[in-house]
């Protein structure tokens, strides 16, 4: 079985991930990477790598239904926001080539995509949140409100365009502030996320927290694993209580004092931490290929590391400048390590 990490970018450690689960599950097997985008750093360490279209484009999901066909994949693994929809909306199609795509129904993605429904759904399901409102709501009854109050794209995600108001007139100020722009209301505690594992039964195998220590360009780069029961619980329970939930899932989180739980956001992928849960223990990518080969999914709840604290540095893939100009023509790799009979990795 091969894997493809779709709009693969940074994750260097995500792919690795995979492609150790298939040195040991299914030799011979190769993780391949695609994005539309050519200074994509993982396209350049995978086995094999192509150039795809733009996930919006209309020739995407042909694109990487031809790719499936032709290079024997078996499970692809989207890992940004904006692809979610396109892959949940046409995952019969690859199920009826044989292939998983690791990715939720319409109805999760949608809640997690957009912040008024996650919002409303956990809100709907008596899950601990924050008091939220649309911008032209808070402007229309500022009185009603305490500053500083947090501001958010409705469909924002990494962190981008979020700012804080300390006034109602630091909010009317903010450039192009929409009038479905969100407003939150300022957690007390510390920020947390939850990396969770959902099976394609829709039951929760696997939850861990981590403080976030400190956030860089809207990605942890700092963060520390903590057995906390209650977040493992309510991850699960809120995992669970998704409708058609599968794969990767992270939790935003805040925690005051020992009990007091808040969930801000909900992420229908892999989170960009993930790679703190994978060393503490929890090793996602060999489950999620376990259950893709039809073996029993060795995932364990907690069984996993408490007190392992991450500290992020960069590392750099290095191409000519010739490289980067390359488009291979179509269906041409742009990389190709594969060594045909050999297991990867020797």
């Amino acid at each position: 079985m091969n894997v493809c990490l779709s709009s693969a970018g940074r994750r260097v450690v995500l792919l690795e991930g995979f492609r150790e689960a298939l040195r040991e599950l299914a030799p011979g097997g190769y993780v391949y990477a695609v994005d539309a985008c050519l200074t994509a750093p993982a396209l350049r360490l995978a086995d094999a790598a192509w150039q795809a279209p733009y996930c919006r484009a209309p020739g995407f999901i042909p694109a990487m239904l031809e790719l499936c066909r032709r290079e024997g994949i078996g499970l692809i693994v989207p890992t940004i926001d904006t692809e979610l929809p396109v892959y949940a909306a046409h995952r019969e199609e690859f199920a009826k080539l044989g292939v998983v795509v690791a990715v939720s129904g319409p109805k999760t993605v949608n809640i997690a995509a957009d912040k008024v429904r996650t919002h409303a759904w956990l809100t709907s399901h008596g899950f601990p949140t924050v008091r939220q409102a649309l911008a032209r709501e808070v402007l229309a009854r500022p009185g009603d409100w305490s500053f500083p109050l947090v501001v958010k794209p409705r469909w924002g995600s990494a962190g981008k365009g979020v700012e804080v108001a300390a006034s109602v007139e630091a909010l009317r100020a903010i450039p192009d502030l929409r009038e479905d722009t969100v407003v939150q209301e300022i957690c007390p505690g510390n920020e947390h996320t939850v990396n969770v594992l959902v099976d394609r039964a829709g039951r929760c195998r696997c939850a861990v927290p981590h403080l976030r220590m400190e956030v860089r360009a809207g990605e942890v780069s700092k963060a520390v694993t903590v057995k906390h029961a209650g977040l493992m619980r309510l991850a699960a329970e809120m995992a669970e209580a998704l409708p058609d939930a599968y794969g990767a899932f992270n939790f935003q989180c805040f925690l005051s004092g020992d009990s007091d739980l808040r969930v801000i956001e909900i992420n229908a992928r892999f989170g960009g931490g993930y790679p703190l849960s994978r060393e503490a223990g929890a090793d996602f990518p060999r489950w999620m290929v376990q259950e893709a080969l039809g073996q029993p999914m060795e995932a364990s709840f907690d069984g996993w590391q408490d007190g392992l604290a991450m500290l992020r540095y960069d590392e750099a893939v290095f191409v000519s400048e010739e490289a980067l100009a390359e488009r291979a023509p179509e269906g041409t790799p742009l990389v190709d390590r594969r060594r045909r009979g050999a297991m990867v990795g020797e």
